[in-house]
């Protein structure tokens, strides 16, 4: 048996009928992200079994890109837990029949209160999007499972449309790079995203040097400063950068002498670095790009304000 076909096969699946879904466009995105954007409130998803995992999924994504969302177990809801649920909120059910016990349980409960729903299930004449406002379809023509039982694609379809109705609203919000920044603090995405340059230069026990500075001397400064490199200064400005690459292609030179000016050998008008607010992973970016180990952070006016290694970056869990 050839799992690799049979893998290939699953993901091809999927992979049509969410095409079939785009191209059918059984859904009215328009009206739900008006719906979503005008309430006051939070939107609470909900949903039972493999469905409210996905709207777990789908709630968390909502939540941590501006819109304001958790999920709600039906049964708990109808335990107590329905008073979580306010005037002001709205509600995405999920339900692939559009008849789950638990969840349509508490349809009237929510429709008393006036609650404004958004329904996803694979038939538009169902239990759940008879009450519902807006309705998604997220019928499909075959799940993976090679019983067509198990929900595969049927699951798949409708955390993508979850993710589609997430950056919808992104876009209507206009959420922006550090308003994400500001929704993951911790974590590595956070140091991605949060981090600046500033953060992280260092700033004491530079090896700085003269353009004038003899090659030997410039050695010795290299090696206290633990840098790799020795950044060069005229009249308070950062003009050049020795790095322990230009010292090492000097080397094969026959005319090499350590009594030679460090300007002579150093590259002179390296790249700098002029914005200490940017996020330390673009700055990673800049680093790798040009294969570079150390960023010089520059004012305005080319006056050093500290220096960046990739080390540093790594340390800080920059990625």
């Amino acid at each position: 048996m050839n799992y690799n076909e049979i893998a290939k096969e699953v993901l091809l699946t999927e992979a049509k009928e969410l095409e079939r879904a785009s191209v059918e466009n059984t859904f009215d995105m328009n009206a739900a992200v008006e719906l979503i954007f005008k309430t006051k409130g939070k939107l609470i998803v909900t949903g039972v079994g493999k469905s409210g995992l996905v709207g777990t999924k789908i709630a968390a994504t909502l939540a941590s890109t501006g819109t304001s969302s958790f999920f709600l177990h039906p049964t708990e809801a109808m335990h107590g837990d329905l008073g979580m649920i306010g005037k002001d909120d709205a509600v995405l059910a999920i339900s692939y029949s559009g008849e789950s016990e638990e969840l349509i349980q508490i349809l009237p409960h929510l429709k008393r209160f006036d609650i404004p729903m958004i329904a996803m299930a694979k038939t538009p004449n169902s239990t759940l999007a008879n009450y519902a406002d807006i309705f998604f379809d997220i019928s499909v023509t075959k799940e993976a499972c090679p019983l067509d039982i198990a929900p595969t694609t049927s699951t798949t379809l409708t955390m993508a449309m979850g993710d589609a109705l997430a950056v919808c609203l992104m876009k209507k919000r206009d959420f922006q790079k550090s308003d994400f920044a500001s929704f993951h603090p911790g974590g590595s995405l956070g140091k991605k995203l949060f981090i600046k340059v500033s953060d992280l230069i260092r700033t004491d026990n530079l090896p700085l040097v003269s353009r004038e500075t003899l090659l030997k001397d410039a050695i010795v400064k290299m090696s206290e400063g633990r840098l790799g490199n020795v950044i060069i200064i005229d009249n308070d400005k950062v003009v050049g950068l020795l790095s322990d690459g230009d010292l090492r292609r000097a080397l094969m030179n026959d005319d090499f002498s350590l009594e030679c000016k460090v300007e002579d050998i150093a590259t002179m008008n390296p790249r700098l670095l002029n914005n200490k607010d940017l996020l330390a992973s673009d700055a990673l970016k800049i680093v790798e790009d040009y294969k570079i180990q150390l960023l010089v952070v520059v004012d305005e006016s080319n006056k050093l304000i500290g220096v960046l290694h990739i080390h540093d970056l790594i340390e800080a869990g920059i990625k």
